[in-house]
């Protein structure tokens, strides 16, 4: 029994170098491929991040600013009359991209009003140049735009007392918001500030 044993000891040599080395590759290439997977995630959320970046930047370069005040505009005066217009200049922001202020058939410039009764889009408006400009549709750095929003078709008119937004939406760009409360009594023009 004793020469069995031995016999059966004598048979068992342990693992080669040859299969240490095999084992060690096969560990290396899993980590290899591994590593890659985890760069190329990396480098593919790095140029996402790098892409919202810059489609954030492009939306902020193309926005505007009021410049001055928002006038109220009646056709008469008192505590029961409505507003007929609402008047405001834009310029852009500094360092803004050219907003398209083509006429509102085209819908360019979508000018949205909205209180607390009602919502109306895509408002009436007009434009007029103000200072220094090229006469063209495009509003560029330097140079301001009147905007004259038609209310006389809203619902309701816009009167005393009344918490009201106009959003003006270029195609590209951010959108301004214009949030203003009217007084208590109606003037032929009212500075809102």
């Amino acid at each position: 029994m004793i020469s069995k044993l031995k016999k059966f000891l004598r048979g068992e040599g342990g693992i080669t170098g040859l299969e240490t080395a095999i084992i060690l590759i096969a560990f290396v290439v899993v980590a290899a491929v591994f590593a890659f997977t985890v760069l190329s995630a990396g480098v593919f959320s790095a140029d996402r991040g790098k892409e919202a970046v810059y489609a954030g930047l492009a939306e902020v370069s193309g926005s505007m600013e009021v410049m001055g005040s928002v006038l109220a505009v009646a056709a008469t005066a008192g505590t029961d009359e409505t507003v007929s217009e609402i008047v405001f200049s834009v310029a852009n922001v500094a360092g803004g991209a050219p907003i398209d202020f083509t006429l509102p058939d085209d819908n360019k410039v979508v000018i949205d009003y909205r209180d607390k009764t009602q919502y109306e889009t895509n408002m009436g408006w007009t434009k007029a140049y103000k200072g220094s400009n090229d006469a063209d549709d495009l509003l560029e750095p330097g140079e301001i735009f009147e905007i004259t929003i038609d209310l006389t078709g809203l619902d309701t008119g816009l009167s005393t007392n009344t918490k009201f937004v106009i959003e003006v939406k270029p195609e590209t760009g951010g959108v301004l918001v214009i949030e203003r409360t009217m007084p208590a009594y109606i003037d032929l023009v009212i500075d809102l500030h």
